[in-house]
Parts: C-alpha cells; sequence; structure tokens
C-alpha cells in the first residue's frame, strides 16, 4: 500500500483530488497582513475573493512549505504501514521541494522499512496537476510505487504548459521570470506567451497583439505539439476569466475533433495566482516538444 500526496499548486477540483484520494500539502498566500491556507476547496479563501483583491491591486506574498509541515502530512502514513509517493511543485519555481528532500530524509531515520519517494515534478498548476491525476489513475490500475514513480520521471517534461498573462509585473516582482523574459514580454498591447521548459522554469516563447490573438496562438502552439496517442484530458485553468478558458476549450475541441468531456476546468488557486495575475489563461497535456 502506498499514498500519493503533492501540494496545492496542483489546482486540481477538490472533489477530483478526493475521488483520487490523493492527499494534499496546502502552499500557504498572505494578502492584507492576513495569512491564507491554500485548500482546495477553498475553507478559508476562494479563487473570487483572492482575484477581487488583487484588481484591487493588494500584493499576495506565497510560501512555501517547510520541512515540518512536509513531515507532519507524511508521518501519519507511515505508521499505518504504507509508503509514500510525493509529487512536489517544480524546484525552479517553490523551495516546496527541497522542504521534502530534508523530511523524507530525516524520516526515513525513523521509518527505515517504508519507502519515501519524492519526485520534482518540474510542473506548474495544472500541468502538476496532470501529473498527479496520471499517476493516481495508474495507483487505481494497481501499478506499484516504484512503477508509478517511473512513470512520473518519464513523462513529466513531457507535460506541456502553454499560458499567457495580463501582467506580467507579477512574475517579475515575484522572482519567477528573469529580467530578459520580463522586458521581451512587456511592450504594450502586446501579450506574452509563456511555457515551462525542461528544467520546470518559465520561459516567454513569443508574443501576439491583444488578447484574443494570444489564445489563439496558445492554441496553434498545441496543434503542433500535441500526441494524440497520450492524452486523455486537456486540462485548462484560468486566472477568474472563465468566458476565455471556455472560449479555449471551444476552439480546440473544433481544431482536433474533441469533446466537452475531453477536458477539464478549474480557476488558477491563490498560490499561483498571486505570481500569474488576474485573467491568466493556460492550456496542459502530453506533447511532444516542451522545450521549444
Amino acid at each position: 500500500m502506498y499514498q500519493i500526496i503533492s501540494d496545492s499548486c496542483v489546482d486540481l477540483p477538490a472533489q477530483i483530488v478526493k475521488d483520487l484520494e490523493v492527499k494534499i500539502l496546502p502552499l500557504k498566500v498572505t494578502v492584507k497582513g492576513k495569512e491564507y491556507k491554500n485548500f482546495l476547496d477553498h475553507r478559508e479563501i476562494n479563487p473570487k475573493q483572492f482575484y477581487d483583491l488583487l484588481r484591487e491591486k493588494e500584493t499576495a506574498i506565497t510560501a512555501q512549505a517547510n520541512p515540518q509541515e512536509c513531515i507532519e502530512i507524511m508521518k501519519p502514513i507511515l505508521e499505518k504501514g504504507e509508503d509514500v509517493l510525493l509529487i512536489a511543485f517544480s524546484s525552479q519555481l517553490s523551495g516546496t521541494y527541497n522542504s521534502c528532500l530534508i523530511a523524507q530524509k530525516e524520516l526515513k531515520e525513523d521509518y527505515p522499512d517504508r519507502k519515501i519517494i519524492v519526485l520534482d515534478s518540474k510542473s506548474a498548476s495544472m500541468g502538476q496537476g496532470l501529473l498527479v491525476y496520471n499517476a493516481a489513475q495508474l495507483r487505481k490500475a494497481g501499478k506499484s510505487i516504484d512503477e508509478v514513480s517511473k512513470y512520473v520521471e518519464g513523462i513529466k517534461t513531457d507535460i506541456c504548459h502553454l499560458f499567457t498573462v495580463s501582467d506580467l509585473g507579477h512574475l517579475r516582482r515575484g522572482g519567477r521570470l528573469s529580467a530578459t523574459s520580463f522586458v521581451l514580454g512587456s511592450i504594450i498591447s502586446i501579450k506574452p506567451l509563456l511555457h515551462v521548459d525542461m528544467e520546470g522554469k518559465l520561459k516567454v516563447y513569443g508574443k501576439a497583439r491583444g488578447r484574443f490573438k494570444s489564445l489563439n496562438s496558445l492554441v496553434k502552439r498545441l496543434e503542433e505539439t500535441f500526441d494524440p496517442k497520450r492524452n486523455d484530458k486537456v486540462f485548462i485553468s484560468h486566472g477568474d476569466n472563465l468566458p476565455d478558458a471556455i472560449y479555449v476549450r471551444d476552439v480546440i475541441m473544433e481544431k482536433l475533433n474533441l469533446k466537452e468531456e475531453d477536458f477539464l476546468l478549474n480557476e488558477v488557486g491563490p498560490v499561483i495566482g498571486a505570481h500569474s495575475g488576474v485573467d491568466t489563461l493556460a492550456i496542459f497535456y502530453i506533447g511532444n516538444e516542451r522545450s521549444k
């Protein structure tokens, strides 16, 4: 027996995570001096409340999980005699993965007979969510912890992240984007096209003039790299802009001859949203050219 754990940057709906029996370590966001844990069921703050605060020009600060928090979520599982497979937010975007490694080392001393596998997803938001979703499906199908771990390591850099934001300032202020990429994507009326590279870093890969041209450019990139043999679902996340997410879904449906049930749409959670901002639109899928 083994338990899959990830953190709240998966940005998956709470019910899906419950159905998949995945445990979630909540990261934290602070707005107007108040700290909130990013629970997927929105018990402390919901996306609408959070994005309204950003619209009011409030600044949001995020915090990684610390080693003690990682220990606290893993220890009860190990005490029950089960193993742990933990899939963490990209190490290039957060220190959570390193905190999990510290916790792993300490727990291995106390539970030498248990497997504790900690993986760097090199992914973010619903890209990380897609990786966790597929891993949980494999566990349901009876795959062992080593088989699922091998799958995650083998496919994680094939999880494509295509997204656009309205304001690169959030990413730059939070240190998630280089100064060069910030300048490239900050020309007035030009919307940046971004992705996550092979190392799990955010990069600007192109630009488009205007919002809808940027959305259509994301879809075009997806058409060029989408692998139909390896995709059961396409995930789309948004920064409190469901109409744009539906628009992108419908365009992809038409281009790739997919059905509505082939998609999962959800909000970008507060921890990711603090860095991506309002109106972010992102597409996630298994593709052939993440590095391009």
